[in-house]
């Protein structure tokens, strides 16, 4: 489990398809402090396991080739940066909102304009989350806890402020590149309880139905 709080940024070095699965070897920014083979570690939101530690500081992962293809950890360029998160501890802070490391899908950029202060982040809709999304609910791109504010049937708009540019990678994204999308548990378990309580229903559930019951 993680926040969407991003701890690192680490660029890629090396990445290879072994027999159906891959390597992915990353650069961190920072070192690691006390890395330990087996942890899970969010890579632009994707959860992997640390596979090994090297002296020099390069981590390394054992991925699915499923997973570099349904994720841009397969077509973001060597050299390229992506976010890093280290696992929730039990005792810590829960500042963003609950991540699971589990991407729904990639989707493409579409580009990003300041507005006052801030930054307006635009990204394709992918028609199957639109039921999770909300204005002012939470999403991860990139494995970043962000707050949705605007929602149209082709594209989703967040607002960065110049910390989140400074501190994560998403800025690095160019027009038509993918990002990594996971959306609201929370909105995902409540969509699925209503689900199965319409089950006997002929008609499916719409967003009217979630309203009139309260969400």
């Amino acid at each position: 489990m993680f926040t969407g709080l991003t701890e690192n940024i680490a660029k890629i070095v090396g990445r290879k398809f072994v027999a159906g699965s891959g390597k992915l070897l990353l650069s961190p920014e920072k070192p690691l402090s006390n890395p330990l083979p087996g942890e899970s570690i969010a890579v632009n939101g994707t959860c992997l396991t640390l596979e090994k530690f090297q002296n020099d500081g390069i981590i390394e992962f054992h991925t699915l080739e499923e997973t570099l293809k349904r994720t841009n950890l397969g077509s973001i360029p060597l050299g390229g940066r992506v976010n890093i998160e280290r696992a929730l501890t039990v005792n810590a802070r829960l500042g963003g909102h609950f991540v699971t490391g589990h991407i729904d899908t990639a989707a493409r950029f579409i580009g990003m304009k300041k507005v006052g202060c801030d930054y307006e982040y635009r990204v394709e809709l992918p028609k199957q989350l639109t039921p999770f999304l909300v204005p002012k609910g939470s999403i991860a791109i990139d494995g970043v806890s962000l707050t949705l504010v605007n929602i149209t049937p082709e594209m989703l708009s967040i607002h960065l402020i110049p910390t989140t540019l400074e501190h994560t990678c998403l800025g690095d994204r160019k027009p038509g590149e993918l990002v990594n999308i996971e959306a609201d548990l929370l909105g995902k378990y409540v969509w699925r309880q209503l689900n199965l309580i319409n089950a006997d229903k002929s008609s499916p559930l719409t967003m009217d139905m979630l309203i009139n019951a309260g969400w």
